[in-house]
């Protein structure tokens, strides 16, 4: 029986409308799990909230305490190119931390962890081109993820010239950077709620029904995987 992790930051809705009542529930470490019984697997999903620290909690808690084989992530997002236009979906590549900065005393770039070469962090690859076949219809791409709500045009428009992101949010960093330590494979699976133009207005009337649809694609992967 596998055992599988999500993690999700403000979507839960569209967990309970898809899956229902859990089996269990758990408070662990601040945190509530939902546990459900799928068909060849354990689903153990954790509300973790916005943003990089409770995000990297909350996934070492899914590798700590559930010790899960593999982590998803799946969650609503800002487009940064005029492709990446509302109700985009889309499996993440690679990361970039963009707001860590340690360049100023061990000569790193701006958002590079010393440990890896530039400034991306990689997604697992298999997982990566698994999703891509089951799922044709998605793209890959790359996140620059921060703790900070990117609203502004112009703002989206640098994040894309300086690291050539399609995508921000506030917890793929963490998710990455948390798995790749640890030796869990992960996914992250998107949809864009607000496109290059829209902002804070555009996520808020979207994210009921973007997280759905971004919920539909990553529950048909992992049943398939």
């Amino acid at each position: 029986m596998k055992k599988i992790g999500m993690l999700v930051a403000v979507e839960m809705e569209a967990v309970l409308s898809r899956y229902g009542s859990a089996r269990r529930t758990e408070e662990r470490s601040g945190f509530r799990v939902y546990i459900y019984a799928m068909d060849g697997y354990t689903l153990y999903v954790v509300h973790s909230g916005a943003g990089e620290l409770a995000a990297a909690a909350a996934a070492q808690l899914l590798i700590d305490r559930y010790e899960v084989e593999l982590l998803v992530n799946f969650g609503v997002v800002g487009g940064l190119t005029e492709e990446m236009a509302q109700t985009k979906t889309v499996v993440v590549e690679k990361v970039v931390h963009y707001d860590f900065d340690t360049s100023a005393y061990d000569g790193t770039l701006p958002g590079q962890y010393a440990e890896y070469p530039d400034v991306y962090l990689p997604a697992t690859p298999e997982l990566v081109e698994k999703a891509l076949r089951i799922a044709p219809e998605l793209k890959k791409v790359i996140c620059a993820s921060a703790d900070k709500f990117v609203d502004a045009q112009a703002a989206k428009e640098d994040l894309h010239r300086r690291f050539g992101a399609d995508i921000c949010e506030m917890e793929a960093a963490a998710v990455v950077l948390t798995c790749n330590r640890c030796g869990v494979p992960c996914l992250l699976i998107k949809t864009v709620s607000d496109g290059l133009a829209g902002g804070a207005e555009e996520f808020g009337v979207a994210l009921g029904r973007t997280s759905e649809l971004c919920l539909k694609v990553a529950d048909r992967i992992i049943r398939e995987l």
